[in-house]
């Protein structure tokens, strides 16, 4: 191969139409191969199966097909040994590709790209490409969730106070409130599980917008590349990102998700709660004062979920005024999609592997309930069994409550001829449903608080998991 023609020397693969060669900053500001080489398993893979597409419709001879399907092989391994020279030059991942393809085989690697375009090779990359990530997330999110289901089966009767607007409501336990999370992250699953549907459509055979007018078989390609169904219009299968907007907006919702769980494990963390202790592996220290253990990640993951917003935010923004078909806009794409892929993995690898590690202080939470009158609505319902107007009820029980605080003592420490004194209605077994258990218990149906409904809510979770 002469001088010339060697790899991101000379003239560009399109420069036919050019009499002069790109400007050195315009082919820098052009350039996507920075990092859209992670793309390149998915960029050969779909091209091996549009050579092999090529070969069956008569396009390319056998000989030229095996050349190429093996030459892009050999290529994928001097990628993966870090052999392979990127050039900045040749654009992209596919133009660098297939440069090497043809210093390899000659000719042959010359006819690879009869019958596509870039337009339509790029969107089947990154459908191929997020396909495996949401397959990757999906998984990472099980994990989180068996981490917690561990959880509530161990904590099915360790009380703690629920909340409203952070203040104590009533008595819930640790087991029922770990399973609030995985029911959040269920929904965060089936949504990237109906995500993957419409991601999973194959644009190849598009070209660059109108098709092509060789003989293509796009229904064998979807079958080799695992595709169930091929776009439908040619203008549509190139043109559109909404698959990559979709999936922003499910990272976003997880993200947002695990926000607020990162928000609860900041705050149970803290002094001033005491319900949990992070393992030390998870948290730092800080550089002046010699006590902190700074529960970092937690905050980075909420701090991290603003991240992903703002590409869901760059991404509606990139499509909301383009024609069609294609535009080189849709370069702006990939960098959002895969750092919002990424973030939002790396941030459920991070509670999957932490959770399982808290250390609980089980007298700090039932504490915590019982100092902030959570069974007062459980005496409010109780007086309402004996007959008493809710209404009613709900201010008898706020009077007995304003005197609790002012004896700084709880419900349940008050003498029964005290309660009397609020109503007569009110008996012996008033003291039943004023401690924090009989509460809990109370509470015994579907998606309720009592032990034996988190074991079995406990139990129907683990086979939503093993269902997939």
């Amino acid at each position: 191969m002469g001088e010339g023609e060697k790899k991101g020397a000379g003239r560009k693969p399109w420069g036919g139409r050019f009499a002069e060669p790109t400007d050195a900053f315009v082919e820098r500001f052009t350039a996507s191969v920075g990092f859209d080489r992670r793309l390149y398993r998915q960029d050969i893979a779909g091209s091996i199966a549009h050579a092999r597409m090529l070969a069956r419709a008569g396009v390319l001879g056998e000989d030229e097909a095996r050349a190429i399907v093996e030459g892009l092989e050999a290529i994928r391994a001097e990628i993966e040994a870090g052999r392979f020279e990127w050039s900045e030059a040749l654009e992209d991942v596919h133009m660098n590709i297939e440069a090497r393809l043809i210093e390899r085989i000659g000719e042959a690697g010359k006819k690879l790209h009869t019958g596509r375009s870039r337009n339509d090779q790029v969107a089947t990359d990154v459908r191929l490409w997020l396909r495996e990530a949401i397959d990757g997330l999906r998984a990472e999110i099980a994990r989180l969730q068996e981490a917690l289901v561990d959880l509530a089966e161990r904590e099915a009767e360790t009380v703690m106070p629920g909340f409203t607007h952070l203040q104590v409501a009533q008595p819930v336990t640790f087991g029922h409130h770990m399973l609030a999370w995985f029911e959040m992250l269920e929904r965060d699953r089936a949504r990237l599980a109906d995500c993957r549907r419409r991601v999973n459509v194959l644009p190849l055979g598009a070209a660059a917008l109108a098709g092509t007018s060789f003989p293509v078989d796009r229904e064998f390609v979807a079958r080799e590349l695992g595709f169930e169904a091929v776009a439908e219009n040619s203008l549509d299968a190139v043109s559109d990102r909404d698959f990559a907007i979709e999936f922003a907006a499910c990272a976003a919702t997880l993200m947002m998700h695990l926000s607020r769980m990162a928000e609860e494990l900041v705050l149970w963390s803290s002094a001033q709660f005491g319900f949990v202790e992070l393992p030390d592996r998870f948290c730092t220290g800080s550089s002046i004062m010699p006590q902190k253990k700074n529960p970092d990640v937690p905050e980075l993951v909420r701090g991290k979920a603003g991240r992903v917003f703002g590409h869901l935010q760059a991404l509606l923004t990139l499509m909301k005024a383009q024609p069609l078909a294609y535009n080189k806009d849709n370069q702006e794409d990939k960098e959002p999609l895969f750092d919002a892929a990424d973030t939002a993995r790396d941030c459920v690898r991070a509670f999957a592997d932490m959770l399982p590690h808290l250390a609980l202080d089980r007298e700090r939470m039932r504490e915590a309930a019982r100092r902030g009158f959570a069974t007062a609505t459980d005496l409010a319902d109780y007086l309402v069994r004996k007959g008493v107007p809710f209404r009613d009820a709900h201010e008898i029980v706020g009077r007995a409550v304003r005197l609790c605080v002012e004896r700084g003592c709880d419900l349940a420490e008050l003498p029964l001829e005290t309660l009397r004194g609020f109503s007569e209605r009110i008996g012996e077994d008033v003291y039943e449903v004023l401690t924090l258990e009989g509460s809990v218990a109370a509470r015994d149906h579907l998606g309720g608080t009592a032990p034996r409904q988190v074991r079995a809510a406990a139990r129907r979770a683990r086979a939503r998991l093993r269902a997939g």
